[in-house]
């Protein structure tokens, strides 16, 4: 079997292309030092500059070196060429949630609610550090191995430097199908009841199959999504509607909040809070990422070695076609104008 030459980026050996967006690819590496598999979310430096993106990639960068959780995509490092940008990031290998519903429909309600419980103890997690994600969907959201769910793509979220002197965000952002009524109103809106709705929108659509709000045109949407115009299907349980029906309030004073949706008795049933150590994060110099200077210092050299390598374990890994990672970059992203 033939092989080909390979990409080192410092300690780290690029394998296939996980996926690709506008401005982002992933690869999957291997560290060449411990072995350990990791995706790194690779940024071209000309487009993000020319696109005016710099801001949107240091704040996706401070936002991962901020969060530490197990529900969360943990960002081991950030390393620089004069080209390119790289994130390494935890690697995991068991898709989209979003995948898992095309592909089973509906899930059940215990596993739906497995699911939903992780992911706000993500939130909850984030929302402490002072960072919204203004993005949550399915598609964002990815399962390792064992089905532990991790949130991904902060490309979107919202730091607290960005909250203005009263308390609110003003930037309207979002997938439309999950963005909450007072964040298209463009009159400011709290990031974390923000992120709270659609948390709710993901758990109805875990348990239903379809979309809470769901219409080609979007003025007719928006309609649904203001009068939170929808209805739950009758193999919701009771108390599943109810809670629904708290969370998708198009009110956001009167709209549940996380530690009351950690109290409901259906959200209490089987759950485990998160155990895990809060390490001292040190802030990344994202301003030393972009600097393109002589006097440089940290940039790496990509460099390609053509010397053949018999086939190994990690060649078959990142040959294989079963793993998708599309969503460590930005993918069916909707800015609302």
């Amino acid at each position: 079997m033939g092989s080909v030459g390979r990409t080192r980026v410092g300690k780290y050996e690029l394998g296939r292309t996980l996926g690709e967006g506008t401005f982002a690819k992933v690869k999957f590496a291997k560290d060449v030092e411990t072995g350990e598999s990791v995706a790194i979310k690779i940024f071209e430096k000309d487009k993000i500059l020319r696109h005016k993106m710099v801001g949107q990639i240091k704040r996706e960068i401070s936002t991962m070196k901020l969060i530490r959780h197990p529900n969360v995509i943990r960002m081991y490092e950030v390393i620089a060429s004069k080209t390119k940008i790289y994130l390494v990031l935890e690697f995991v290998d068991g898709g989209e949630l979003f995948d898992k519903i095309a592909r089973n429909g509906k899930l059940k309600e215990d596993e739906a609610r497995k699911y939903f419980q992780q992911l706000i103890n993500a939130v909850d997690y984030c929302h402490s550090r002072g960072v919204f994600h203004r993005d949550l969907k399915p598609e964002n959201l990815l399962l390792d191995a064992t089905g532990v769910l991790k949130i991904s793509d902060f490309g979107l979220s919202a730091l607290p430097q960005q909250v203005r002197e009263d308390g609110m965000l003003y930037t309207t952002c979002g997938t439309p199908n999950y963005v909450a009524p007072e964040v298209i109103k463009d009159k400011g809106y709290d990031g974390a009841k923000a992120d709270i709705w659609s948390c709710g929108v993901i758990l109805f659509v875990l348990m239903a199959g379809y979309l809470p709000f769901e219409e080609t045109n979007l003025v007719s949407l928006y309609k649904k999504i203001f009068k939170a115009a929808f209805s739950c299907p009758n193999w919701f349980s009771t108390s599943a509607k109810k809670l629904i029906k708290r969370i998708l309030d198009p009110n956001p004073q009167t709209r549940i909040a996380i530690p009351q949706i950690i109290e409901n008795e259906w959200f209490k049933k089987g759950y485990q809070p998160p155990q895990f150590e809060t390490a001292d994060v040190n802030p990344v110099d994202v301003d030393a990422i972009f600097d393109e200077s002589e006097e440089a210092t940290n940039l790496v050299v990509e460099r390609r070695k053509e010397k053949p390598d018999a086939m190994n374990a990690f060649d078959l890994i990142s040959t294989s076609q079963g793993l998708n990672l599309g969503t460590l970059f930005e993918k069916q992203m909707v800015i609302i104008q």
